[in-house]
């Protein structure tokens, strides 16, 4: 067992964080945020996503759920309720995504969301921690003498509504003296059947979403190209009600163990033989012994354990949806971790 490895250092570590948080004891007890208390009651997890987003949320020919996104949701659920199974998913078009979870309709928005000021400031919601890089694109037919997004001007191009896309594009194209005219199509299905039809000369939207309407394509992928400029920064990421810090809170730091276990070299399968004793951070990220801060927060103990046991650690993940264990054989990219070149960095587990 786990607990049995790394008693010793957890007994120790958690008087340490005793001792740190006496101040914070004596000021008055931590209760557990609204949102996490009505999932706890409940004993399910409601959480959005896209309805067809290949890599990222899609049902499967037996009607089960699968992707990124999806995977994400259900170690969520493994770390507040001990079981990655315990979620209903909530398929969800993008104009649709933020009224969901303003209503509490959803607990948890996954639907390839880009952090914004504008929807934390005004629509009062929360991104815990960026889960995936990625960037706005254009995607045009291959047969086409289209090369650069200059060759747009004068153009019709589908973006999908409800997103930042229609924007970026807006700013892009205007500050280059261009114009093209926007067809504003309310799911990613629909705009690919658009641009197939000949509706629209390009497809601009998140660049892993392409990839994944070239894979589908009536011809395979080489009936479309993507043009080789990006224009914006994407950081998509769960999103959360902006009234419950202590939820904020738990989906970051779910987030920030599956980063941390892949640094580590901790994945689903060798939980039981990847800590030895002397590795103090997988023995605090990993312990299943009483931990002040879970107990204060009203996190389950084990919560770091059961997340990386249901969905792998964060590379183990993006292989298996998005890259080379997936067709869309997404290139990582900025998503790598910090030394290896990418941006994914988890703040210490102290």
């Amino acid at each position: 067992m786990i607990g049995h490895k790394t008693g010793v250092l957890s007994k120790v570590f958690s008087a340490w964080l005793a001792a740190v948080l006496v101040a914070a004891v004596l000021a008055g007890p931590v209760c557990a945020g609204k949102v996490l208390e009505a999932v706890k009651a409940r004993g399910w997890l409601y959480c959005g996503v896209g309805e067809s987003l290949p890599g990222f949320s899609e049902r499967d020919a037996a009607g089960k759920w699968r992707g990124f996104d999806v995977d994400f949701c259900q170690a969520v659920a493994a770390a507040v309720l001990g079981d990655g199974d315990k979620v209903r998913f909530v398929p969800l078009t993008a104009s649709m995504r933020f009224p969901a979870l303003q209503s509490r309709q959803i607990d948890l928005l996954l639907r390839k969301t880009s952090w914004t000021l504008t929807r934390e400031a005004v629509l009062k919601v929360r991104f815990p921690a960026v889960l995936f890089y990625d960037s706005q694109a254009f995607l045009v037919p291959a047969k086409s003498n289209l090369t650069t997004i200059a060759d747009l001007n004068g153009a019709t191009v589908c973006v999908e509504k409800g997103t930042t896309s229609l924007l970026n594009k807006k700013d892009y194209f205007t500050a280059r003296g261009l114009s093209a005219k926007p067809v504003v199509i309310d799911s990613p299905a629909e705009m690919a059947a658009a641009l197939m039809d000949g509706r629209c000369s390009a497809y601009t939207g998140d660049a892993s979403s392409l990839a994944a309407v070239r894979l589908r394509a009536p011809g395979g992928a080489a009936a479309f190209k993507m043009l080789p400029d990006s224009i914006s920064k994407e950081p998509l990421c769960p999103v959360v009600w902006g009234g419950d810090p202590e939820w904020a809170t738990l989906v970051r730091w779910v987030v920030y163990a599956l980063i941390l276990a892949e640094e580590i070299g901790v994945t689903r399968d060798n939980l039981q033989s990847a800590i030895p004793e002397k590795n103090l951070r997988v023995a605090r990220l990993l312990s299943g012994e009483q931990d002040p801060i879970a107990k204060a927060l009203g996190f389950r103990t084990d919560w770091a354990l059961r997340a990386v046991k249901t969905a792998g650690n964060y590379g183990e993940m993006y292989e298996r949806n998005l890259g080379r264990g997936s067709p869309l054989n997404i290139e990582r990219g900025l998503n790598r971790l910090w030394n290896q070149g990418g941006l994914l960095y988890a703040p210490p587990f102290e």
